[in-house]
């Protein structure tokens, strides 16, 4: 076929069936290398007849630096193919052309880290890293190098159509040479994607292993035992937490939470939710903002990536990053589709190949667990390229367990302990009379639960700018009705911190000017540090974890983000000072003083059942 040979015999071209599509896409064109995603060009006007794309951009994770975020800088390129050509082929034509040839090795191959050390890492990050502060969650990888054999492109067209038959559920199969690599994988997830001002994101997070599960009622419960687990449970709500702050940057409306869903795939089976709202931002400066997925870096995103600079050896590549289709609608409106670049094999022209996978680590991951996930992850794409056996796991009766009543009933319960805000339209929550045109400021303590804050109180009528704490100077909230602290990772009772300093600064200058102000989670800890509440580690790391509080005269279901925390013990409180705390622990989970309140919870969080109407009394409480 002319139309797979000419592009074939292109500088730089790819081949990519989008989500599960009766069609294979196939692009050729040339390639550029570009500094920043501002740099790619944008098309005017509807597109010709037959296209829709403009752009394929291949995004390297090194390319976060444009946020602000650490990351090692290993060279990669931020790679733009521009396309000449396109079209679409019958799936079944396509595979009736691509070559099946042999793929091997020149020796043994293998992760870098090995499984031992890799645990070991694992541990350090529950006990140094999220014990003390530093995040809710970490994704660490670990990469697996070997050297091909008489690479050439027919072997990389072989394992590409290996992946189209052996591989179920992916959100793109491609095959991507860029003219001095190719990137080969089967990707399950859908990072962001831009369609007439739609927005869409897809976390997905919790793995249940297939590999074993050959009996069918056997495999049913152990799936719905899966379900059942509290740490895979919790592992995918902080993801949609994380990803619900970038939409809350992005779309001007929020996001709104459907799901969840289960998304089998050929030697896995994941749990998702997808994100939609609205927005007018550039397609490029969206993707710019929403770098990257919580579920291949952890959260907080910015802490997460100077945890992953420490502790992975090497940079990434384009492993956790993106890669991207740009094009137009058929009003000439930009749009973009850019899942994640996972389960993906980069080969060098000379047949190195590199396949990284990671595992999303939590304050109870378990370190021999999370090395055979890291196995199991890397599994799909290296049987593809015949390096591990990928038998011995079930074809039949997989999709099926989608839509199972019993599946269906498992996923839909765990909706009921979640925020009904971010379930549902956020546009008819209301504003509140008293509330509406005051003004608010956030001081940013490097967490983006801030984007969430903020949208929950634009929604209630307020007024709503940002300081990030390293652009504080004195006097710089002075003049609005109500300042936020706001949260962020760190040990509190560090001054020598240069953010623990600011906010300590923050709230001195607060509490001596009795300027209204709420302090939530990190800033909390430091209003009671202030107010002589010692500080403390918390018996157990309460990192993405709901459970139920008195507060506000009402028992609550809120969600926790915390590693240390302020504690009571029957002593005499500062006067005009209340607290809302545990009666067992002494946990402080809510002060309350004359111009102040502070919150060990987070209330913006998808965690928090009734998180709306909790920052509405709490404002209430301080400005009416």
């Amino acid at each position: 076929m002319s139309v797979i040979t000419d592009a074939l015999a292109a500088p730089a071209y790819a081949l990519i069936r989008l989500r599960g599509a009766a069609t294979v896409t196939v692009l050729s064109g040339r390639r550029d290398d570009l500094q920043q995603l501002a740099d790619i060009p944008l098309e005017d006007g509807a597109p010709a007849a037959g296209r829709r794309f403009d752009r394929l951009v291949c995004v390297p994770f090194r390319q976060i630096a444009e946020r602000g975020f650490d990351a090692h800088d290993d060279g990669t390129p931020l790679t733009s193919i521009t396309i000449e050509s396109e079209a679409e082929v019958p799936l079944a034509e396509l595979m009736d052309l691509l070559p099946d040839e042999q793929v091997s090795a020149d020796g043994v191959g293998g992760f870098e880290v090995a499984d031992e050390e890799y645990g070991k890492i694992v541990d350090a990050i529950i006990r140094d890293e999220i014990g003390n502060g530093s995040g809710a969650n970490l994704v660490i990888g670990r990469t697996y190098r070997t050297r091909l054999t008489d690479w050439d492109q027919a072997k990389a067209l072989t394992v590409f159509r290996r992946l189209l038959e052996r591989e179920r559920g992916a959100y793109w199969t491609f095959c991507v040479f860029t003219g001095d690599r190719w990137l080969i994988g089967a990707s399950p997830e859908r990072h962001v994607s831009v369609h007439g001002g739609d927005v869409r994101m897809n976390p997905i997070s919790g793995t249940f292993r297939l590999r074993g599960h050959t009996d069918p009622d056997e495999r049913k419960q152990a799936l719905l035992e899966f379900l059942a687990d509290e740490k895979e449970i919790f592992e995918l709500f902080m993801v949609v937490d994380e990803e619900l702050k970038m939409m809350c940057d992005v779309c001007g409306e929020g996001g709104q939470v459907l799901g969840p869903y289960l998304k089998p795939m050929t030697h896995l089976v994941h749990t998702e939710y997808l994100l939609a709202g609205r927005s007018h931002h550039d397609v490029r400066q969206i993707l710019r903002d929403t770098m990257y997925a919580a579920t291949v870096t952890g959260s907080p995103v910015e802490n997460a990536c100077r945890l992953i600079k420490e502790y992975e050896p090497s940079g990434r590549g384009y492993y956790g990053a993106v890669m991207a289709l740009i094009g137009r609608d058929a009003d000439g409106a930009p749009t973009a589709d850019a899942p994640i670049v996972i389960r993906t094999g980069d080969v060098s022209l000379d047949g190195e190949l590199t396949v990284t996978a990671g595992a999303t680590l939590v304050r109870d991951s378990n370190a021999a667990y999370e090395v055979a996930e890291t196995h199991a992850k890397a599994a799909g794409i290296l049987s593809a390229f015949g390096l591990v056996d990928g038998a011995d796991v079930p074809r039949e009766g997989v999709r099926e367990l989608a839509v199972d009543e019993d599946v269906l009933i498992a996923l839909g319960s765990r909706n009921q302990r979640l925020s009904r805000f971010w379930m549902t339209d956020q546009g008819g929550s209301g504003s509140v009379e008293q509330l509406v045109g005051r003004s608010v400021v956030i001081l940013d303590g490097e967490d983006d639960f801030i984007n969430m804050l903020r949208h929950v109180l634009t929604v209630l009528g307020m007024l709503v700018s940002v300081v990030r704490y390293a652009a504080y100077t004195p006097g710089c909230l002075d003049g609005h009705d109500l300042v936020v602290v706001g949260p962020g990772p760190g040990d509190p009772r560090d001054g020598d911190d240069a953010k623990i300093a600011v906010l300590r600064s923050v709230v001195r200058a607060l509490l001596d000017s009795e300027q209204p102000f709420l302090a939530v989670c990190l800033g909390h800890q430091v209003l009671c540090s202030e107010l002589g509440i010692p500080l403390t580690y918390k018996d157990i790391v309460f990192q993405g974890t709901q459970t139920t509080v008195d507060v506000l005269g009402r028992p609550e279901n809120v969600g926790f983000y915390n590693t240390f925390v302020a504690q009571v013990d029957g002593g005499e409180l500062p006067a005009g000072v209340t607290v809302d705390a545990d009666p067992e622990t002494g946990d402080v989970h809510l002060v309350a003083g004359p111009h102040y309140r502070g919150v060990q919870f987070h209330a913006e969080s998808i965690l928090t059942e009734n998180g709306y109407p909790l920052v509405r009394d709490l404002v209430l409480s301080l400005l009416a």
